[in-house]
């Protein structure tokens, strides 16, 4: 997941052939599903339609305060003061009284008679409930039929006054009521939805709960909220996590160019692969054979070899590989940092030491509601990491595992099972679950990695972990010309296919270093959560490539 490549692992290959296995089946079951539900929802749009002609319109003098919004009123006809909008977030004891304007999704309708009607409204993961009641003079009863008549997820405008109601409000953010004098639909969603907001809202434990009380609510699997997820991520956990994504890039940005770094943009197209291997996506450019980059890993270097010092880049990775696990995909998010080394690769370190542990102090401090928001469908403990962060050689890691019963090979990688064991041995033994084990061996990193001085068999390198699972890799790199195509050579890569890049070290080259992280395995690591592909947007793995 990070910018350095990884091995294929012996322990992977069980877990991704029967996942691949269980994927296909589900996808398959999924199609049909989704088939059947489409012919569904025609169906309910023409009874809808068919129903609507045949209603006879009754005479309404306060029609006015009500209905759908014609499309000519929406295509920027006049330009709205945004300061009479409030936020649902925003409504609170403080506007008692108040008259508001707010927009956001119908999230529930409910009917009490013919007098009255809730509506749940959402927006941004906060709610609000609006209480329409027939009134004279404002609210007809033709008015209360419309509101408890609209679909769910249709987007509404709602006027009303602020009130604040005498015993807590069950299933809303919001403690405070809206009492509607004027609603209109802006856009009316389809009759009939593929998932409801409700049910993809649960945690497992409401659901587990309502099982043992003998009632069976609806669980949204994985593929069926990824084949609807313009639905699945309106839920509150969903806003919160993609929330707390931006905020890791805004502080990793921010971070940085407070120490001097300067952020650059490099070509996803390259000839040749990257790091070297199999799992690379070919394409054909102009009848020449390229492939997506893997990393930005050897234009970062170039531009140090270009006197840029510090830079970083945000941008998209892509790995061909064929694993079906619940942290890989085949395109994320690349945060990538190269810097020159004045002495020792422990300057790195020193990097990844401030700039994580600043992110978490942000991300604590200032994104508790959407932490919370999380947590409340995905329960999570904090996650547990020291002022100055930990580190171990590769070494001491191997021997902490030796002295618990697993025994690992001194000069090679640490599998699934080997890092996560390591992982309670740490927090165990220093109380932390954020951590870098450094001086890898060699053969286990990539071509570009410099030998340590002493040990040829070990690494300038180091990875990093979050409760036992890896999220970065770095290391010093090699500047010398001759022993990078020395190494290149060794990891069976064609040199003629990089020679551009070991030509940009033949210009004098400065020692230097750095490292790659995945943003969707750091937000993924730190909320606690069990699948990469909730903290990816739109995810793309080995089956899937839509929507």
């Amino acid at each position: 997941m990070s910018s350095e490549s990884e091995i294929p692992r012996a322990d992977q290959e069980g877990e991704d052939e029967s996942s691949k296995s269980a994927s296909k089946k589900a996808s398959k079951k999924e199609a049909a599903k989704q088939e059947k539900l489409r012919r569904r929802q025609e169906a309910a749009l023409a009874a809808a339609a068919a129903a609507a002609t045949s209603l006879s319109i009754e005479e309404d003098p306060l029609a006015a305060n009500y209905g759908n919004i014609p499309l000519l009123d929406l295509q920027s006809k006049v330009e709205a003061d945004l300061k009479a909008w409030t936020k649902v977030g925003d409504l609170t004891h403080e506007l008692k009284g108040k008259e508001v304007l707010i927009r956001g999704r119908a999230q529930t309708m409910r009917a009490v008679g013919k007098n009255m009607a809730f509506i749940v409204v959402r927006e941004k993961g906060f709610t609000v409930q609006c209480v329409v009641t027939a009134q004279p003079d404002v609210v007809s009863k033709q008015m209360v039929k419309f509101a408890a008549g609209l679909s769910r997820e249709s987007i509404v405008d709602v006027h009303g006054v602020v009130s604040v109601p005498s015993i807590a409000i069950k299933g809303t953010t919001q403690q405070v009521e809206i009492q509607v004098s004027k609603l209109y639909c802006v856009d009316k969603a389809m009759p009939t939805l593929p998932i409801n907001i409700e049910d993809a809202s649960r945690s497992e434990k409401e659901i587990e709960e309502a099982l043992q009380a003998g009632e069976k609510l609806v669980r949204v699997n994985q593929d069926t909220r990824l084949n609807n997820r313009v639905l699945d991520i309106r839920t509150s956990a969903n806003q919160g996590i993609f929330r707390i994504q931006c905020q890791v890039c805004n502080i990793f940005r921010q971070f940085l160019l407070s120490e001097d770094f300067i952020e650059i943009h490099t070509p996803k197209l390259i000839a040749g692969s990257s790091e070297g291997g199999s799992a690379v996506f070919k394409l054909d450019y102009k009848g020449q054979p390229a492939c997506l980059a893997q990393s930005p890993q050897l234009h970062k270097q170039m531009a140090i070899c270009g006197d840029f010092g510090r830079v970083f880049e945000i941008g998209p990775v892509f790995r061909a590989e064929d694993s079906y696990t619940h942290r890989h995909l085949c395109e994320f998010t690349g945060l990538d940092i190269e810097l020159e080394i004045r002495q020792h690769y422990t300057e790195v370190m020193d990097i990844v030491d401030r700039l994580f542990v600043t992110m978490f102090d942000h991300l604590n401090n200032k994104c508790s509601k959407d932490l919370e928001a999380v947590g409340r469908q995905y329960p999570f403990e904090p996650l547990k990491y020291l002022r100055k962060t930990l580190r171990l050689k590769f070494e001491e890691g191997v021997q902490m595992l030796k002295e618990a019963g697993v025994e690992i090979d001194p000069y090679g990688d640490l599998n699934t099972e080997s890092e996560r064991k390591l992982g309670q041995l740490v927090l165990e033994k220093y109380g932390t679950e954020f951590y870098i084990l450094h001086r890898y061996p060699l053969a286990v990193r990539p071509f570009y990695t410099m030998p340590c001085y002493d040990d040829p068999k070990y690494s300038n390198s180091f990875d990093v972990f979050i409760r036992g699972e890896e999220i970065i890799s770095g290391a010093q790199r090699v500047h010398a010309p001759e022993l990078l195509a020395e190494r290149a050579q060794a990891c069976g890569i064609d040199v003629s296919t990089i020679s551009t890049y070991i030509d940009s070290f033949r210009y004098g080259a400065p020692p230097h270093g750095g490292f790659g992280v995945g943003l969707e395995r750091v937000v993924m690591l730190f909320c606690g959560l069990n699948n990469i592909r909730k903290t990816s947007l739109f995810p793309r793995d080995p089956l899937r490539i839509a929507p």
